[in-house]
């Protein structure tokens, strides 16, 4: 049996790993190998930076594996709120990590696409680096499918914990906005066709309430979890 305290303290310790390799993954590899548009310059930069790269794919898949973790742990801290609910948001969550994990393998097939002598030879230099570029886009693409759905486990989880009573309600509010913000900004980069003029706009507002209510809401795990209700056993 678990207690509801060490369950938070899973969940906030999930979160955790999370940010970090998410952080470290996209903004620390992928931002500084890929460069949209050139294939030259991304197939350059990956196999000058062949160990780097692997690290990230590495840190990818820890992130996947504690995002399902996490999605147990919520589901259990929010049952008291509405059972229902918090397994629709539980599963919403587990469809886009999921849908991320397909993602992955576009990651992995440049890495074995450019390991490997014999993928020059039967594509050529500049199909080989027009295949790296296709892959990188496929993953984005995909990665965007997935936030449609993180958006959605968004909104589902803060109304569960605006109407909790037992966490912070500005948490819950912050969160419904992050939630509203994905689903607009995955959204409009399907639908406008020039998205990319109004990219950081969409981006300020996903990132700001997100990172600020996903942390908050990380801390509060963490720190401030014995105001769960313990009238929940675990079974």
């Amino acid at each position: 049996m678990f207690s509801m305290q060490k369950i938070a303290k899973i969940a906030g310790f999930g979160y955790l790993i999370i940010f970090i390799t998410g952080f470290f993954s996209n903004f620390f590899v992928l931002e500084n190998l890929y460069i949209p548009g050139d294939g030259f310059a991304t197939a350059t930069n990956i196999v000058h930076s062949d160990i780097l790269y692997r690290i990230g794919i590495f840190s990818f898949i820890l992130m996947v594996l504690f995002d399902v973790l996490l999605a147990w742990a919520l589901y259990m801290i929010l049952i008291p709120v509405n059972k229902n609910l918090s397994l629709l948001s539980g599963w919403l969550r587990l469809v886009n990590a999921t849908i991320f994990g397909i993602a992955l393998y576009n990651l992995i097939i440049v890495l074995k696409l450019l390991s490997k002598n014999a993928y020059l030879k039967t594509f050529g230099t500049e199909q080989l680096h027009a295949q790296v570029l296709l892959f990188f886009e496929t993953f984005n693409i995909t990665w965007l499918i997935g936030l449609i759905f993180f958006g959605l486990h968004l909104l589902v989880m803060g109304y569960l914990i605006y109407k909790s009573g037992y966490i912070s309600k500005i948490i819950g509010i912050l969160l419904l906005v992050a939630g509203i913000g994905y689903l607009i900004d995955s959204f409009a980069n399907f639908l406008l066709p020039d998205y990319a003029n109004y990219k950081d706009i969409f981006l300020i507002i996903v990132i700001v309430p997100g990172i600020i209510g996903e942390l908050s809401l990380t801390f509060w795990l963490l720190f401030k979890s014995k105001k769960i209700p313990k009238l929940m056993e675990t079974q």
